[in-house]
């Protein structure tokens, strides 16, 4: 897997490949980001082990944010309702919109994350770190 700081080149990543980033329970796979789309989008997997809890409730002031459902069946809350997404479901949290994504199952789910504009990727060493030091 190689990825190009020429947005202009194509990008094709298997199964799995990407910049991988460990979070406790929470695995993000960064297949596209602000390198290869001159910082107009970032594209993350988010993959959640069974039964676990996702980032927290949180919200992006400037970004918004689209969430395709890959696998399994992840809760999103979405303001202060909580959703059960199925796999296929497409939800897009608008800018200042609190969300967070849990698992409450017994299989792992994953969910495909568009965040408009990029620049995410920026914050995941320090998410790592988060994770590493308070699980």
């Amino acid at each position: 897997m190689k990825h190009q700081n020429d947005h202009s080149v194509p990008l094709i990543l298997e199964e799995g490949e990407g910049r991988v980033y460990s979070c406790g329970n929470m695995t993000a796979i960064f297949k596209a980001d602000e390198n290869e789309t001159n910082e107009k989008y970032s594209i993350s997997e988010w993959w959640l082990e069974p039964n676990s809890a996702g980032p927290g409730p949180h919200l992006h002031e400037e970004n918004d944010e689209v969430f395709y459902v890959l696998d399994g069946k992840p809760s999103i809350l979405i303001g202060e309702e909580w959703v059960e997404a199925s796999k296929g479901s497409f939800i897009r949290i608008p800018a200042n919109t609190t969300h967070d994504f849990k698992n409450d199952r017994d299989q792992k789910a994953g969910i495909l994350n568009f965040f408009i504009p990029g620049g995410f990727e920026r914050n995941m060493p320090a998410i790592v770190k988060w994770f590493d030091e308070n699980t």
